[in-house]
């Protein structure tokens, strides 16, 4: 029999059907927190550069993104592609059509400015100032051979004189016997006209004299008889316009005081001027053995004359009118056409070439002759001369196988 002792000591001993929490756990908890937060050390927060911080994106985002870049690459190449095929195609259309043209003889450029005749010709014997252009230094093209061929398709015939000259850069292009001896017909009349000009008297009143229309049978006249008024400019316009030998005689003989004394005025001019091979005993060019001159010396007294304007703006006049009072009192009016082919029209110089003026000259000895100058598409002056040629037809196309070279 268990006394009551035991029993108290057993029902000690039993569980309670509550759980038991015991005190010490809990205690234990908050004494190691408290000292984890005494020992732990303070947290530091780093902030990465934006290329280390983790991308975002999925694959698919990424996937999707270079999809969208290789598309719009590939427009780009297209555009390019096609802007570079349009660039090929103006140049090939362009070269194609530039090669058409030129075949065909047309030329782009245009005159670089109209010709100034001071900018190439000087006047080393400049008396009136007034009366020509501003002029420079005087420079020639000179040749120390009589024979040149630059050109290599030049027409003129075995035993003609001839020569092309670029007055822009004094250039020979061609001269065939340049320094020989030749007769020089009506280009004479540059000479005469020259000293017209320098005279100052072109407002003068001159009355024909039977002299000066006392000539030889079939020399190119003007119509002008004894006693017939008229200025000296007009007769200088009959000079060079209709080559009229009454003019000539008319202008020695008033300019000179007789036409022996015009004569002297003349080969002193052509001294003055270096035409060491030329001589003249006439004022006109009428056949004459003693009247000679060479191409090169016609060259320098075209030089000269282009320094004067009226000579220019005369011998680029296809007519002419001349109104003057004749012997009988009354009004007389001749029309006279040029004797230059290339301004009435009777021959046409090549493509792009602008006849500035010149003088004809046309004997039985001399032949036909033509000295001229021209200007190409892009404003270049040019002379060209051509003598001795058989029939005036072929003198032109003489004259027009030089002058297609100058566009050249």
């Amino acid at each position: 029999m268990r006394t009551g002792k035991e029993s108290s000591g057993r029902s000690s001993g039993r569980k309670s059907a509550t759980p038991y929490k015991s005190a010490v756990p809990y205690k234990n908890m908050e004494e190691s927190r408290t000292a984890l937060a005494k020992s732990a050390r303070p947290v530091h927060t780093v902030k990465l550069p934006k290329s280390q911080m983790p991308s975002r994106q999925t694959e698919e985002h990424k996937a999707l993104q270079r999809a969208k870049y290789q598309k719009k690459r590939q427009r780009l190449k297209r555009v390019f592609g096609t802007l570079v095929g349009l660039f090929v195609l103006l140049l090939v259309c362009g070269g194609a059509f530039y090669g058409w043209n030129v075949l065909r003889g047309n030329y782009f450029g245009v005159p670089e400015k109209a010709f100034d005749s001071s900018e190439v010709f000087t006047n080393s014997l400049a008396s009136k100032e007034n009366m020509r252009t501003q002029s420079f230094a005087q420079k020639l093209c000179v040749s120390s051979k009589g024979n040149v061929d630059r050109i290599k398709n030049a027409a003129l015939e075995v035993g003609q004189k001839g020569l092309l000259f670029s007055l822009s850069n004094h250039k020979v292009l061609y001269a065939n016997g340049i320094y020989d001896k030749v007769y020089p017909a009506s280009i004479t009349k540059i000479m005469t006209a020259m000293l017209a000009l320098r005279s100052g008297k072109l407002d003068d009143v001159v009355t024909i004299t039977q002299d000066n229309v006392t000539l030889e049978e079939g020399s190119q006249v003007c119509g002008f008889v004894a006693g017939d008024q008229v200025t000296l400019d007009q007769l200088l316009h009959c000079l060079l316009v209709y080559s009229g030998n009454d003019a000539a005689s008319a202008i020695a003989e008033y300019v000179g005081g007789s036409t022996e004394n015009f004569v002297q005025m003349m080969n002193s001019y052509a001294a003055q001027l270096g035409c060491t091979g030329t001589h003249f005993t006439n004022p006109h060019g009428l056949q004459d053995e003693n009247h000679y001159t060479t191409p090169y010396d016609i060259y320098l007294m075209l030089n000269e004359a282009f320094t004067y304007p009226e000579f220019t703006e005369i011998t680029e006049m296809p007519s002419y009118t001349v109104t003057y009072n004749g012997a009988d009192g009354t009004e007389h009016s001749t029309t006279l056409t040029a004797t230059d082919h290339y301004l009435t029209g009777e021959a046409a110089a090549p493509k792009d070439v602008t006849i500035l003026g010149g003088k004809t000259g046309t004997t039985a000895s001399a032949g036909n002759c033509l000295a001229i100058l021209t200007q190409n598409a892009y404003g270049k002056p040019f002379v060209s001369i051509v003598m001795g040629a058989s029939t005036k037809e072929l003198l032109y196309e003489e004259m027009n196988s030089l002058l297609q070279n100058i566009n050249s």
